[in-house]
């Protein structure tokens, strides 16, 4: 069973065309930008079988078209790897396209083995350099790049992604690593900026603890396009 939190039934902003994206419940990590601060104590959200996910999602196949399929998301679909194979497995037998949206900061045997059945990495990097991670993340870049080497080396198809934070990762210098991150690794066919935004803030608040970067601003369009441009 897994443990989830949510679910889109046709999500276009996780993974290629329209996809049923399953947010899973439990996260190690305590990223500073994180928007969905609810998903990160395990053993809550509610309790769903692969099968009935896939029956779910299968109700959408017709809106998946070539690219479409279903996309874990979380909390870290990581820290579920057994549960997920079982149900990725279940997706190869209906013929829809697995992908995986994560941070990477998990590598054992059952991620290896879920490995075996991904169609698709979304890869957040949200630093270049060991001491933001440690900082501002809750683990190192090495152990994210020890993940990403092993997607290089199954050839599986990866967009890296980095949420864009002013005065933390908004420099030219921290966009050339990326984009030196990207060239090292084949598998990466593309490199998504996204805005740091605030609209988690109501999250905090519900649940009583502080946003850390509620005093940082949001970027500005320009200084996206900006950064889109070294890329």
């Amino acid at each position: 069973m897994l443990r989830v939190h949510s679910i889109q039934s046709l999500g276009t902003l996780d993974g290629p065309g329209v996809r049923f994206v399953v947010f899973l419940q439990g996260c190690p990590l305590r990223c500073k930008c994180c928007h969905n601060p609810d998903t990160w104590e395990f053993g809550q959200g509610s309790q769903m079988s692969a099968q009935e996910l896939v029956r779910r999602a299968a109700r959408y196949k017709e809106y998946f078209g070539a690219e479409g399929g279903i996309t874990l998301s979380g909390g870290e679909a990581l820290m579920q790897a057994e549960e997920a194979y079982e149900l990725f497995a279940l997706c190869r037998e209906e013929g829809i396209h697995t992908c995986l949206d994560t941070s990477g900061c998990v590598l054992n045997e059952g991620v290896k083995k879920l490995l075996d059945l991904t169609d698709r990495v979304l890869l957040d990097i949200k630093y270049t350099n060991d001491e933001d991670y440690r900082e501002h993340v809750g683990c190192t870049l090495t152990s994210v790049l020890e993940f990403l080497a092993e997607l290089n080396g199954r050839n599986i198809p990866t967009t890296l992604r980095q949420v864009i934070i002013p005065t933390l990762n908004d420099s030219p210098e921290n966009i050339r690593a990326l984009a030196r991150i990207r060239d090292d690794h084949p598998c990466v066919d593309g490199v998504e900026l996204l805005a740091f935004r605030k609209l988690c803030q109501s999250k905090y608040d519900a649940l009583k603890i502080p946003f850390p970067l509620a005093d940082i601003p949001e970027p500005s369009r320009e200084k996206m396009n900006e950064l889109n441009a070294l890329l």
